[in-house]
């Protein structure tokens, strides 16, 4: 994440997140870096789909396709990015290690990663099948699989 962020720092751009399973851990790993406030604009961790949707998530993605889905992880990162305007947002979501009453479809274990690009306008996707025992080590492997993503989109 230091190199991501000396990119940054160096192209004068900026970043912002909209994490749901992850909890903030990926703009934790962010502001653990020198200068992160350089870069860094907002976060915000929407675990409801209410803060979602106050967010700018559409909430007819969230019915045709479920919390849990790659349209949603788009949705939020580009509403991220429109809300802070940042040149470039991460959405985060998806369900480590448990069952969610109040969203009951939707894959488990699969956690939903996109870096959308507001200068390019452009999408950056991975899905990412998380089999750790703990939620801080799924945690972890997304953290791994988004700053790869940031790596290959920013360095």
């Amino acid at each position: 994440m230091k190199n991501i962020v000396q990119k940054l720092i160096m192209k004068n751009k900026t970043i912002a997140t909209m994490e749901s399973c992850t909890g903030g851990y990926i703009v934790h790993s962010i502001t653990n870096i020198e200068d992160s406030s350089k870069v860094l604009k907002f976060s915000a961790v929407t675990y409801s789909n209410e803060f979602k949707i106050k967010m700018g998530v559409d909430k007819e993605l969230i019915e045709q396709y479920s919390v849990y889905s790659m349209e949603v992880a788009r949705s939020m990162a580009k509403a991220i990015c429109t809300y802070t305007g940042s040149n470039y947002g991460i959405g985060i979501t998806g369900k480590l290690n448990r069952l969610d009453a109040k969203n009951m479809y939707g894959q488990d274990n699969v956690v939903f990663v996109c870096v959308y690009d507001q200068d390019q306008d452009q999408y950056y996707e991975k899905k990412i099948e998380v089999e750790k025992n703990t939620r801080e080590e799924n945690k972890k492997q997304v953290l791994e699989a988004t700053t790869c993503l940031l790596k290959e989109i920013i360095l």
